[in-house]
């Protein structure tokens, strides 16, 4: 992890270290962060807030682990409270982030559950409405990617619990989060340098993630006069438990993120701030857009 926070003038290439050997590993699938080696950042050291979010309102998806963890302790360390998903299974990592908010003053609600059931994804919503008193923030961050080589071995259950996980979750808590939003709110989706560049081996991952940057151009405009902004962060290779728990070979992690011209791979801390200027009003004139953070690797 970093010892300085993110407006200490450092290289970029060198901020973070490469991946080598000694990231080789793998764990079933959700993955539990704690026990990576090395443990991706988060920002639970560095991240420094200026109270950009100062009484917002906030519901972050896959905020036990990688980028949503880094989202939601952002967004508290910023002013804002926040209701936090996750799955049952990572228990053991959402409490660390429960603590983290607490400590940055904020109010964490912790409402692990499956994001593939409807329900579930408007339960989250309501507890925001019912418990904090509104919703101002949704960050969409969790998903799904395991790796198949070849379609063949593609099962109709994995690209269906794929789109489940990563569509169908965000259309549901887009529609119910509009429903609350008031003027200012800011819905964030995550797309990923996937949806420009696909992997042979991420075949139903991929798509998704140019579904995520599509659909969320088309809400944009159908809300904009709500005054209710939609963008999407869309990261590169950024070391989570996502990488370690099926989506990547394990022989690739010792290589990932070396093919990006800053030579490594992100830390979920450095997608942070990303998060922060799309919920904040400094993004005021910013909608239907999506803000590569990738390491350098051009897109469209």
């Amino acid at each position: 992890m970093s010892d300085q926070d993110q407006y200490t003038k450092q290289d970029p290439t060198t901020q973070y270290p490469q991946a080598g050997p000694e990231w080789k590993q793998q764990q079933p699938e959700p993955g539990i962060q704690k026990e990576m080696k090395p443990i991706p950042d988060c920002g639970e050291t560095s991240y420094r807030g200026t109270g950009r979010l100062s009484g917002r309102k906030a519901v972050v998806t896959g905020a036990d682990s990688g980028i949503g963890r880094a989202a939601a302790i952002a967004f508290a360390r910023e002013g804002a409270d926040v209701v936090l998903s996750y799955l049952p299974e990572e228990e053991v990592d959402a409490q660390e982030v429960v603590k983290l908010i607490k400590e940055a003053g904020r109010t964490a609600i912790a409402i692990p559950g499956d994001l593939k059931d409807e329900a579930y994804c408007e339960k989250l919503i309501t507890a925001a409405v019912e418990q904090l008193g509104g919703i101002d923030i949704l960050a969409n961050v969790a998903g799904k990617q395991q790796y198949v080589e070849d379609i063949a071995n593609l099962t109709t259950e994995q690209f269906d619990a794929t789109f489940r996980t990563n569509v169908y979750s965000m259309f549901w808590l887009n529609k119910a989060a509009v429903k609350h939003m008031k003027p200012g709110g800011s819905i964030i989706n995550t797309s990923s340098i996937q949806a420009y560049k696909p992997s042979p081996i991420l075949l139903d991952y991929a798509t998704t993630k140019a579904a995520i940057n599509t659909f969320s151009k088309a809400l944009a405009q159908q809300v904009g006069s709500k005054g209710i902004r939609v963008n999407v962060v869309a990261p590169g290779p950024v070391w989570t438990p996502l990488q370690v728990a099926g989506g990547q070979p394990e022989e690739a992690l010792a290589t990932f993120g070396s093919q990006t011209p800053l030579g490594r791979s992100g830390q979920p801390a450095e997608m942070a701030s990303a998060y922060v200027y799309l919920a904040s009003q400094e993004s005021s004139y910013v909608s239907g857009e999506t803000l590569n953070a990738n390491g350098g690797s051009p897109t469209p």
